[in-house]
C-alpha cells in the first residue's frame, strides 16, 4: 500500500509503501513546487492537490500517471491555506484558510484554472471567540486565528469550514445547479453561506471537521480544548444540535498544554466502525496523543475511549493520522506523521486486542544544512 507525505517547509513529496504487517520504506522522493501541509486528491486518484507554504501562498497540482508526482500548476490565494478538497463531480477545488478562502475552476487536464468565487468568514463580531493568545510556533498566517480545513458532504451539496477563530462552524451549501453545471468563465456562487454554528465551548477552537458517510452526523476536532465532538445533521447538510464530546487526551492532562490536530474514521468497513482522533503537545518535552472510540451504526460515538496512544515526540506541527483503505484479520492501520524529527509511523488497531500500537516507521531524512524534513501529512493511494 502507497501513500504520499508532504512537508511544511521543504520543496519534497514522499511516496512511501507499506507492507503489512510491518515494513514500511520510502518509494520515491519527488520535487515539489514548495512545502505541503495539506494534501487531496481527486475523486478518480488521478490528479493531486495541495496547499502550498510558499511566499507568496499558492495552491497546486499534480499529475499522477506516472512513476512522481508531475507538477502540472499553481495559483495564487489571498492568505496561506489550510486545507485544499476537491468537489465530487471534479469541477473545484476549494481552499480555505485563515479569513477566507477561494473556490477555483478544475480543467479536464487536471490543472487549476481561474479563481470564480472569493469566500470571507469575518463577518459576525465573532473573530477572538476561540482565540488562544500568545499561540506556540506562530500564526501561520492566521490559520490559527481563522478558518483552518473545508470537508464536502457524501452527496456534495454541503462543504463546512471550521474556524478556529470564531470558534465556529460554517455550513455552506453546494447548489445542484452548480455541481451539474459545465463551467464557463464566469463568476458563480459555488458556496452560499448557510449557517453558523457556534461551538460548544467557548475555549473550543475548531479545527477540522469530517462527515460519516451517512450524511447524517458531523465530527469536529477542537485544537483548543483536545474535544472530538459529535453533531446531528438536518436532511440540508447544516448543523441541528450537539450530540455528544470525548476527551482526546488522559484525564489528569490540561488541554492549555495541547493542540489537537486530527479527526478521521476508519475505512475499512461500512459503515465505520472506529474514530481516530489525534492531539500535538504545544511543547517537545509534551508529547501527544492518538485516541480511538467505538462508533455505533449510526454513526453516534459509543462510550469511553477504547484506546489511548502516547506518541514518539510532540508530534511538533503534525501528530496527523490517517486511516489505510486496506486492513486484514481485524486490524486497521493508520499512517501518523510527525514534524519534530520527521518521522512517519504506521500504527496498526486490532479490534479484538483493544489496542494501537506502532508496526513500522521511517525517517524522512534532513537536508543538505542539516534541518529535520518534517513530515506534514499522509494521504493514501
Amino acid at each position: 500500500m502507497d501513500f504520499i507525505v508532504g512537508t511544511f517547509r521543504h520543496s519534497l513529496l514522499y511516496t512511501l509503501t507499506f507492507t503489512p504487517p510491518s515494513t514500511l520504506t520510502i518509494k520515491r522522493i519527488s520535487e515539489a513546487v514548495g512545502g505541503h501541509s495539506w494534501l487531496a486528491l481527486s475523486p478518480n486518484h488521478k490528479f493531486l492537490y495541495t496547499t502550498c507554504w510558499t511566499s507568496p501562498p499558492q495552491v497546486a497540482s499534480y499529475d499522477l500517471s506516472s512513476d512522481k508526482p508531475k507538477p502540472i500548476n499553481t495559483a495564487p490565494v489571498a492568505t496561506l491555506s489550510g486545507y485544499v478538497t476537491v468537489t465530487p463531480d471534479a469541477r473545484y477545488l476549494i481552499s480555505v484558510g485563515g479569513p477566507g478562502g477561494e473556490v477555483f475552476a478544475l480543467e479536464a487536464n487536471g490543472s487549476i484554472g481561474e479563481c470564480v468565487q472569493t469566500l470571507h468568514f469575518r463577518k459576525t463580531g465573532n473573530e477572538n471567540q476561540g482565540q488562544r493568545i500568545g499561540v506556540a510556533h506562530g500564526d501561520f498566517g492566521g490559520l490559527r486565528h481563522g478558518a483552518h480545513s473545508v470537508d464536502i458532504s457524501p452527496d456534495g451539496k454541503m462543504a463546512w469550514v471550521a474556524d478556529i477563530g470564531a470558534n465556529c462552524i460554517w455550513s455552506l451549501s453546494i447548489p445542484e445547479s452548480h455541481t451539474s453545471s459545465i463551467y464557463q468563465g464566469a463568476k458563480v456562487q459555488v458556496l452560499e453561506e448557510m449557517q453558523q454554528y457556534i461551538s460548544p465551548r467557548p475555549t473550543d477552537g475548531p479545527r477540522h471537521t469530517f462527515p460519516h458517510p451517512n450524511g447524517k452526523v458531523l465530527y469536529s476536532v477542537q485544537e483548543h480544548s483536545s474535544m472530538v465532538d459529535a453533531f446531528s445533521l438536518a436532511v440540508n447538510g447544516t448543523i441541528e444540535h450537539h450530540l455528544s464530546g470525548v476527551k482526546i487526551i488522559p484525564e489528569d492532562k490540561d488541554p492549555k498544554d495541547y493542540w489537537a490536530d486530527e479527526v478521521r474514521l476508519s475505512r475499512t468497513s461500512s459503515p465505520p466502525k472506529y474514530l481516530y482522533a489525534s492531539t500535538r503537545g504545544l511543547e517537545k518535552r509534551t508529547k501527544g496523543y492518538v485516541a480511538v472510540f467505538r462508533l455505533d451504526d449510526k454513526g453516534q460515538i459509543d462510550g469511553e475511549v477504547l484506546d489511548m496512544y502516547e506518541t514518539e515526540t510532540s508530534g511538533g506541527l503534525a501528530n496527523a493520522v490517517e486511516p489505510a483503505p486496506n486492513g486484514g484479520d481485524g486490524v486497521e492501520y493508520i499512517a501518523l506523521t510527525d514534524s519534530e524529527e520527521g518521522f512517519v509511523f504506521v500504527l496498526s488497531f486490532h479490534e479484538t486486542e483493544g489496542r494501537l500500537k506502532e508496526v513500522a516507521r521511517v525517517k524522512l531524512g534532513e537536508n543538505d544544512e542539516g534541518k529535520v524534513i518534517g513530515a506534514a501529512t499522509a494521504i493514501w493511494l
